[in-house]
């Protein structure tokens, strides 16, 4: 049970600046992470990424939380926002 417990504490200290600031800088963004916009699209108007960036960030994430993002988990990359709460439903580390 504890285990479970230290989890969770985990996976709450997960932030959106802590994500914005993994955007930042697998993508080498000229902005700094607490200049981003949580609620911001990531693409288009938003922080402008492109495919070759979200395959990027796809792998960063991977890599620090044990998720495996699949094309249908698209919404999650909706913003910062979008892509914190994904990461803490689904994070396996």
């Amino acid at each position: 049970m504890s285990t479970q417990i230290e989890q969770e504490t985990t996976v709450e200290m997960i932030s959106g600046t802590e994500i914005a600031r993994l955007i930042v800088a697998t993508v080498h963004l000229e902005v700094t992470p607490q200049e981003v916009d949580h609620a911001a699209p990531l693409f288009g108007d938003g922080l402008g990424l492109d495919s070759i960036d979200l395959l990027e960030i796809v792998l960063s994430i991977s890599r620090k939380y044990g998720i495996n993002l699949r094309a249908e988990d698209s919404a999650a990359f909706a913003s910062v926002s979008a892509l914190t709460a994904y990461i803490h439903q689904h994070r396996t580390k």
